[in-house]
């Protein structure tokens, strides 16, 4: 775990960092609304760049010339290219926020007087809607155990939504239109005290990708800090576009840090349990779509969801994914 502390004079209202790869045009959406729905508040934003090739930063550079931008030779994830901006930041809050967003209706500067109201709230977050308007339910919800796991790898939380019991991981069986306290935030947009950053350090860059929202979240809280969803910010949030560029390895990477956060913050045996059920889990799967391979009915996604599932399997079983 990083240790980050920081003393400031003149500091700003807000510390927006984005971070970027090969989504050029989102991007160039996602920044157009953060300055066009950012009214009243001091802030700065960075843009994150991780060795993007379709000119991400070059776009940045010639449109948002008061950006700060970093650019990294590699793709270096998500946890550790946040935390190259905020080791630079300046802001009383810290916002972490995906370059697939749109912000609307001043959702960022909104959040900051709740904040300063709830001065035990440790991190904030909006709410996150789909494109149509529909809310997306992991924009909060509760910490992973080996059983939510269990059910949600076995399709019960799917299945059942509204079930307190197998719906417990999404809270899905809560539709999201008041402002409650939740164990988790999404890192698609998550807004941070300065404070609670200095308390309990920085973003842990042993996750590349996936569940270090979760593993920050868990320390703010293990901290003694609350966390809420604000239900009067939202947010369009267009859902993992980057990601899409390389769905299987993203996948893998899903389960991989999921493993790693229960190792760490659980016992072992908990991790070890978990790993189990992927194995279990993706087995069958993989065992119907091979089945479903010689029927007329399998397609061009359940060719993909059947090479996600091989890969899946092999990291369970520790052989590289490939």
């Amino acid at each position: 775990m990083l240790r980050f502390c920081m003393e400031m004079n003149d500091t700003l209202d807000l510390s927006i960092i984005i971070v970027s790869w090969n989504v050029r045009d989102l991007l160039l959406d996602c920044l157009n609304s953060v300055y066009a729905e950012t009214k009243g508040v001091s802030f700065e934003v960075f843009v994150v760049d991780n060795a993007s090739s379709d000119g991400s930063a070059e776009m940045v550079e010639q449109e948002f010339p008061q950006v700060k931008l970093i650019r990294n030779q590699e793709n270096l994830g998500f946890a550790k290219a946040n935390n190259q901006a905020i080791r630079q930041s300046k802001g009383r809050y810290v916002l972490l926020l995906n370059p697939d967003t749109v912000v609307v209706n001043d959702a960022l500067a909104n959040m900051i007087p709740f904040m300063e109201a709830h001065q035990d709230v440790g991190a904030v977050g909006p709410r996150l809607l789909n494109p149509d308007g529909t809310v997306q339910l992991w924009c909060g919800g509760s910490f992973p155990t080996p059983l939510t796991e269990f059910f949600r790898l076995a399709k019960l939380s799917y299945l059942f939504p509204k079930s307190r019991i197998f719906g417990r991981r999404l809270m899905s069986f809560w539709d999201r239109n008041d402002t409650r306290e939740v164990d988790l935030l999404s890192g698609a947009c998550m807004m941070v005290r300065r404070e609670a950053i200095n308390q309990v350090g920085l973003m842990d860059e042993d996750f590349f990708m996936y569940a270090d929202d979760v593993e920050w979240c868990y320390r703010i809280k293990k901290a003694g800090w609350k966390i809420y969803l604000y239900s009067d910010a939202e947010i369009i949030h267009l859902v993992g576009q980057s990601m899409l560029q390389s769905a299987d390895k993203m996948a893998v990477e899903a389960y991989k840090s999921m493993y790693l956060f229960f190792k760490k913050h659980y016992a072992l045996v908990s991790a070890l349990f978990f790993r189990g059920m992927v194995f279990f889990f993706m087995l069958l799967w993989y065992l119907i779509y091979t089945v479903q391979r010689y029927t007329i009915s399998f397609s061009k996604a359940n060719a993909i969801g059947l090479q996600t599932y091989q890969k899946i399997l092999r990291w369970s079983i520790g052989f590289p994914a490939k």
